[in-house]
């Protein structure tokens, strides 16, 4: 199973529309996850098209910086847990990290959100793309395909997903005119 990630699209505010690369990209992937902050529920319509897609409520979506608070959504909302091809994998879109241990650990910010460890925490907020292992835990941050590293309007990135005989392979791309390409990976993770 191919998953794909996005994450803090903020159309209309960021641009119209998302690049065409980035619905060419996202073609052919069996899931969608949206980290938040899409702020234009018409946006889940058109990447729905591409795939079933789950979309985390951000803070943006809620009316953050004057912006219009979304309206309520089947599809959107804080935090899902889902399992998918035996993966514990949770959607939020603020991870609130780094730790700030003992009061903050990825293991209480997992059980606030979802109740429970995950497997895999797919999440967005920062706009900056990561891939990382924390105490066994994968995290991945799509980034933002728009606002990368909240620059301005440009270029950004997309995360993915492999799910394959109990084996998750995640890798960020970065979306150049005309295509993506690879810029970082993790390695298989069981």
């Amino acid at each position: 199973m191919l998953i794909g990630l996005i994450a803090d699209t903020h159309v209309p505010e960021a641009g119209e529309e998302l690049w065409p690369e980035v619905y060419e990209r996202l073609a052919g992937v069996d899931l969608l996850m949206h980290g938040g902050d899409i702020h234009d529920l018409p946006l889940i319509d058109k990447l729905e098209k591409l795939a079933p897609i789950y979309v985390a409520r951000g803070n943006g979506d809620d009316g953050s910086g004057g912006r219009p608070v979304q309206p309520e959504d089947p599809r959107l909302k804080e935090a899902w847990a889902l399992e998918i091809e035996g993966f514990k994998i949770g959607l939020t879109h603020d991870l609130s990290l780094p730790e700030w241990p003992p009061h903050r650990t990825i293991l209480t910010t997992m059980d606030h959100y979802f109740g429970s460890p995950q497997h895999i925490v797919v999440h967005g907020d920062t706009h900056v793309a990561s891939v990382q292992v924390l105490r066994g835990h994968l995290l991945i941050n799509p980034g933002s395909p728009m606002y990368p590293r909240n620059l301005d309007t440009r270029r950004g990135t997309l995360g993915f997903l492999e799910l394959e005989n109990g084996r998750v392979h995640a890798w960020l791309e970065q979306i150049d005119e005309g295509g993506t390409h690879v810029i970082r990976e993790q390695p298989k993770y069981i």
